[in-house]
C-alpha cells in the first residue's frame, strides 16, 4: 500500500508540474530552473519538445543512479519524469489547456506567471522529495556526485546552472532583460517554497521548563499534548535549592497550549527555542503510560 501511495504521488505531482508549464511557463516565454530550463530554451529555439528532451537526458542518468546509488530513488524519480514528459507531449498534441493559459499581450502583470509557477512547482518538488523521489535532472546529477564526494557542497553547482539558464535567456528571448528576471524570480520562489514546505513537517519548538512540580506538570503535558517529557535534576545557583528541569519538544501549533499549562504552576518558568529538524519518532503518544493497564512500568 505504501509503494502504491508513493507511485500515485509521483504521478499526481508530475501531472501538476506539466500543467503548470503549459499554463504559466511556456506562454510567458521564460526559462525555468535547472535542466528543464535548458530544455525550455531548446524547445523555444528548435521546437524540440521539453518532453522528449527530459526523457533523453534523464534515462541515462536514471540508469546510473539505479546502478550506483539507489534503485528506489531511480525508479520513483523516473515515474515522475516519465509522467511529466508524457503529459507535456500529450498536451502539445492536444492543446486543451491553451484557453486557460495565462499571458498578456502587452506584458502587463507578466510577473504573475513565474510567481504562480514558482509557488506551485515548489510545492510539487517538496512533495516529491517527501515521498522518496526526485524530479530528475540536477537531482540525479547531485545523487551521483554525492556518491563519490559526500562532503561536496552542491549548492554552487545548482546556482551556476541556474545562472547559465538566466544568462542564456537574454540572448534566446530577443535580447530582453525581462526573461532573465522572470527566471530569477521563478528559481527563488521554487527553492524558497519547496524548502519551507520540506522543513515545515520537521521543525518544532523545544521547551526547557524549570519547576518544583515535575511529576504533575509532566503528567499534564503527556496527557493533554501527547508528547514525551525528559526530566533532569538541577540546582538553583542563587538559592542553592534542588530543582527539576523538564525538556519537551512539541509542534509549533501547541506552543500556546503548553504556555497555558505552565502558568498554572506557581514558581515555574520556561524558555523555548526553535528546532530546525526532528529526526526519529516524533509522533504523539496515544495515551499516558500510567493510564495504560497493560503498561508494565518499564519504558
Amino acid at each position: 500500500m505504501k509503494k502504491i501511495t508513493r507511485c500515485l504521488m509521483m504521478v499526481l505531482m508530475a501531472l501538476l508540474y506539466a500543467v503548470t508549464y503549459e499554463l504559466f511557463v511556456f506562454p510567458n516565454k521564460f526559462a525555468p530552473a535547472g535542466l528543464n530550463g535548458i530544455a525550455t530554451i531548446v524547445q523555444h529555439l528548435f521546437r524540440f519538445s521539453v518532453g522528449y528532451f527530459s526523457l533523453l537526458v534523464n534515462i541515462p542518468l536514471a540508469l546510473l543512479v539505479y546502478k550506483k546509488v539507489s534503485r528506489d530513488l531511480a525508479v520513483y524519480s523516473m515515474i515522475q519524469v516519465v509522467t511529466f514528459s508524457l503529459a507535456l507531449l500529450l498536451l502539445d498534441k492536444y492543446p486543451i489547456l491553451d484557453r486557460f493559459a495565462y499571458a498578456t499581450d502587452n506584458g502587463t502583470s507578466i510577473i504573475l506567471g513565474p510567481l504562480t509557477a514558482g509557488i506551485i512547482n515548489g510545492f510539487c518538488y517538496s512533495t516529491v522529495l517527501r515521498f522518496g523521489g526526485t524530479t530528475g535532472g540536477m537531482d540525479f546529477i547531485a545523487a551521483l556526485i554525492r556518491r563519490r564526494r559526500p562532503d561536496m557542497d552542491l549548492m554552487w553547482i545548482s546556482f551556476c546552472l541556474n545562472a547559465v539558464v538566466a544568462a542564456l535567456s537574454y540572448f534566446v528571448y530577443d535580447f530582453q532583460v525581462e526573461p532573465v528576471l522572470l527566471c530569477v524570480i521563478y528559481c527563488f520562489l521554487t527553492s524558497a517554497v519547496g524548502g519551507q514546505i520540506v522543513k515545515a513537517g520537521k521543525s518544532a519548538i523545544k521547551f526547557e521548563i524549570v519547576t518544583h512540580a515535575p511529576a504533575a506538570l509532566s503528567s499534564e503535558i503527556l496527557r493533554k499534548l501527547g508528547h514525551g517529557v525528559t526530566l533532569l535534576d538541577g540546582r538553583g545557583m542563587y538559592s542553592g535549592k534542588e530543582t527539576s528541569v523538564l525538556l519537551c519538544v512539541i509542534n509549533r501549533n501547541q506552543v500556546v497550549d503548553l504556555e497555558r499549562i505552565i502558568r498554572r504552576y506557581p514558581g515555574t518558568f520556561a524558555y523555548l527555542s526553535p528546532v530546525g529538524e526532528v529526526v526519529g519518532n516524533f509522533r504523539k503518544i496515544r495515551s499516558h503510560p500510567l493510564d495504560d493497564p497493560d503498561h508494565s512500568g518499564k519504558d
